[in-house]
C-alpha cells in the first residue's frame, strides 16, 4: 500500500505580511526565553522591565512556560533560569548535523595541539552561530557559548565561510548587512573585505586579527560537504601574546588542516 503523502503548504487564508500571522502571546513567551538564554537567572522584575511588559503578563508566561519544563525558579532567590526542556529543543537543532558530533574529537586535538580554545560554528542569517567549543585551561582565553552570534566580516570561523561564497553571494551579503566596526582593525571597506577574502581562501584559512576584540586573535577554516559547500567553520581562539605573528602561519595550518579532515569525513573532495 503506497505511504500517504504528507500534507505540506500554508493555511488558505495565509498572508505573506507577517504581522498578521504571528501568536501575540507565544511571541512573547519566545522573548522570555530568550532573555533568560541571555543571562544567569532573573527576577521577574528584571524579565518585566527588560521586555518592557507587566509582572503580571510575564508571571502568566514563566508559569506556563514552567508547567513544560521551559524555564524554571529557584524559591529561595525568586529568580528565573533556563528549565531542562529548553536544552532538550537545543540539542535537537545541534543533531540536524552530523558535523557537530564529527568535530568534537578533532576540536579536542586541536585545542591539544595548541593550548588555546577551538571553536566550531555556522552561518545563521549573515551571523555566526556558535555551537561548539572546547575550552583551554588558560585564564584569560576566548569564551563563546553555544548560540553564541558573531558577526561574519569580524571573526574567524564568519570570513572562512564567507570566503567560499560565490561572487554574487558576497555581494548580496554586503548590500544586505552593514560592514559594522568595533575596532580599529575591523574591515569595513568592501574592497578591502573581498580581498582579505581571497587571500583567506587561497592560502586555507581565515585570520582575524583584533577585529572583533581588541587583544584577542582568531584563526579560522571552513569545513565542506560532499558539494564542496562550507557548512560549518572550525577555529583557534585567543590572545594575542599567545598567538603572536610568527605562529600565524603555523597554527593557521594546524586549523586547515583539521577542517581538510572533517570535510573528507562529510566526503568532501576538495579543501
Amino acid at each position: 500500500m503506497p505511504p500517504v503523502p504528507r500534507r505540506k503548504g500554508r493555511p488558505k487564508a495565509f498572508h505573506d505580511k507577517t504581522d498578521q500571522n504571528t501568536i501575540q502571546s507565544l511571541d512573547r513567551a519566545v522573548d522570555v526565553v530568550e532573555v533568560l538564554a541571555g543571562a544567569n537567572g532573573l527576577t521577574l522584575s528584571e524579565i518585566a522591565d527588560a521586555l518592557d511588559q507587566s509582572p503580571a503578563t510575564i508571571y502568566r508566561i514563566l508559569t506556563t512556560l514552567q508547567a513544560r519544563e521551559m524555564v524554571e525558579d529557584d524559591p529561595q532567590s525568586q529568580t528565573w533560569y533556563i528549565g531542562a526542556a529548553t536544552f532538550r529543543f537545543g540539542s535537537a537543532f545541534l543533531r540536524r548535523s552530523s558535523v557537530i558530533e564529527r568535530s568534537r574529537p578533532v576540536m579536542r586535538e586541536l585545542t591539544d595541539a595548541t593550548g588555546e580554545s577551538s571553536n566550531l560554528g555556522i552561518e545563521r542569517r549573515g551571523e555566526v552561530m556558535f555551537v561548539g567549543q572546547v575550552e583551554t585551561h588558560e585564564s584569560i582565553r576566548a569564551f563563546f557559548p553555544p548560540g553564541t552570534l558573531s558577526p561574519m566580516h569580524a571573526s574567524g570561523i564568519g570570513k572562512a565561510l564567507l570566503c567560499r561564497f560565490s561572487p554574487a553571494r558576497l555581494d548580496q551579503f554586503i548590500r544586505e548587512y552593514r560592514l559594522q566596526g568595533f575596532t580599529d582593525k575591523t574591515i569595513t571597506d568592501p574592497e578591502r573585505l573581498r580581498q582579505d577574502l581571497q587571500a583567506a581562501r587561497q592560502r586555507g584559512f581565515a585570520f582575524d586579527d583584533e577585529e572583533r576584540t581588541t587583544g584577542m586573535r582568531c584563526l579560522a577554516a571552513p569545513i565542506l560537504n560532499v558539494h564542496g559547500e562550507a557548512v560549518a567553520g572550525i577555529s583557534v581562539s585567543g590572545p594575542t601574546h599567545r598567538l603572536p605573528a610568527d605562529q600565524i602561519e603555523r597554527i593557521g595550518t594546524l586549523v586547515r588542516d583539521a577542517a581538510a579532515r572533517l570535510s573528507r569525513s562529510l566526503g568532501a573532495t576538495e579543501s
